[in-house]
């Protein structure tokens, strides 16, 4: 069978000078519009291959899954400090135990448990905002941080003297540099490990102690506060807590306490590297759009006014009356991608698909950002458009879901995105309901061009931007605090 198609490699590196290191997803796209939606590339006698539809996306990483949930040799884990991320772990027993672990505190009845604190940390946030609105990316960062300490660690972010939310955000910036792929040599050649710092090829030694400190304050500083609360018996409920508490009662005799103990830890710093950064990308998004789109914003509010109210605030249970805010939700996830290329998967035997020769040991990328921007299914598809997710009035089924995209395929699909889905959710509906967000203006009063432009690297952030916020009745604050 021959290979699927690509550019002509080269002698020796084959087509490693095809391989981007910058607008990775642009220029793969570039690539499928030339070669089709299955395109591939020898680096360096490593097979890749790039998915340019949705479709071919969900027939190799879900109906193959078996297949195609393992991820490459993460070569620069190590040098990271990210040996026990989730996202990172081969496909095997050690990845299906800690995904388990995960899975009890964030399928769908577990992310219901959690309504009272997402709504609470809207509503703090609203009053931060109030405060100090010109800090709003910061308070949207403190609100997911905040958020993800109580679930994972049960630690109350705002009682705590240590920067939790620091350590997140150095840790997800080693993270999102470090993992970029193809942009160390050393990913590709392991054997540069072994040279030392000052030689060509090995240079990102003299940053891996920098790296690993900042990973191992993410991992073991709110771990060991949890167990020191586990140990005085006044721990909060929360991931580490349950976790730990079922540790004496295993029936598993293929891991002894200290392996348990290990999967608790990688578990709970997952959920915590993920809550803390990836889903504040989205929040930060909306706002973005917000100041961008007055006439969106308008119709969110009119929508929350008739259904909501000016005498109460939103709440989990009035999604299913609020179309057009999750109409904005969605639009939000699908309009600025938060991972626009996932994660690599990687095939673990040979395969056929479609008259092509996949072999075994090819990295797959899906490539997210350009499934969102599909003109057939998403019509002028940089715009920000809430509408195109309803009809009549309603959600229509059949427009597709963009979170089925930017979740990631299959069993590698994110485990904490029904937990970012209603988070994203109670945020949106609570601060349209109690504020209204505008471009700044300039010396003349005339509003400013807000500029949305986004943050390179394996997650995508919007860059810095000003927007103005303000209440949009007299008593928001008060209702805050009954509420």
């Amino acid at each position: 069978l021959p290979l699927p198609p690509g550019p002509t490699p080269l002698p020796l590196i084959g087509n490693f000078l095809d391989l981007p290191t910058r607008d990775m997803a642009k220029k793969f796209r570039l690539l499928s519009e030339k070669y089709g939606d299955i395109t591939y590339l020898d680096s360096l006698r490593q097979p890749v291959i790039i998915l340019g539809s949705h479709e071919i996306a969900v027939d190799l990483l879900e109906r193959r899954s078996a297949n195609y949930s393992d991820r490459r040799p993460a070569t620069m884990a190590p040098a990271a400090g990210f040996e026990w991320s989730l996202t990172l772990q081969p496909y095997g027993l050690r990845w299906r135990r800690h995904r388990q672990a995960f899975h009890q505190f964030f399928n769908p009845a577990a992310v219901l448990k959690y309504a009272p604190a997402q709504r609470l940390e809207a509503h703090r946030l609203v009053c931060r905002l109030l405060r100090t609105p010109d800090k709003f990316l910061h308070h949207i960062r403190h609100l997911y941080g905040s958020a993800i300490m109580r679930v994972a660690y049960g630690i109350e972010v705002d009682e705590e003297d240590v920067d939790y939310l620091g350590l997140a955000r150095e840790a997800m910036s080693v993270f999102s540099t470090v993992f970029v792929p193809g942009k160390y040599m050393a990913d590709t050649f392991p054997i540069l490990h072994l040279l030392p710092s000052w030689m060509p090829g090995a240079t990102f030694k003299r940053s891996s102690p920098s790296w690993r400190k900042s990973v191992s304050g993410l991992v073991e500083t709110p771990w060991k506060a949890a167990m020191r609360d586990i140990v005085a018996g006044t721990a909060h409920p929360s991931m580490a807590s349950g976790i730990m508490g079922r540790v004496s009662q295993s029936h598993d005799h293929y891991a002894d306490p200290s392996e348990q103990e290990s999967v608790a830890r990688s578990a709970a710093a997952t959920a915590y590297a993920g809550g803390a950064d990836t889903t504040v990308s989205a929040a930060q998004s909306f706002f973005l759009a917000m100041a961008t789109h007055p006439d969106v914003q308008r119709r969110a509010q009119a929508e929350l006014d008739s259904v909501i109210g000016p005498d109460r605030l939103p709440e989990i249970d009035d999604m299913d009356r609020l179309p057009y805010i999750h109409a904005i939700v969605k639009e939000c996830i699908r309009w600025r991608p938060v991972v626009p290329l996932g994660v690599p998967h990687r095939s673990m035997q040979d395969d056929e698909y479609c008259g092509y020769f996949i072999p075994k040991g090819t990295i797959v990328f899906a490539n997210i950002w350009a499934f969102t921007r599909d003109p057939n299914v998403y019509p002028n598809p940089e715009a920000f458009i809430p509408e195109r997710f309803l009809k009549e009035g309603r959600l229509n089924p059949d427009v597709r879901d963009p979170a089925t995209l930017v979740f990631g395929y299959g069993r590698r699909g994110c485990p904490g995105r029904h937990f970012a889905q209603s988070s994203l959710f109670m945020i949106v509906a609570t601060v349209l309901h109690t504020l209204t967000i505008s471009p700044p203006v300039d010396d003349q009063g005339r509003p400013c061009k807000v500029e949305s432009r986004m943050r390179e690297g394996l997650l995508s952030h919007p860059e810095p931007f000003e927007c103005v916020i303000k209440p949009r009745f007299s008593h928001v604050e008060a209702l805050i605090r009954a509420s």
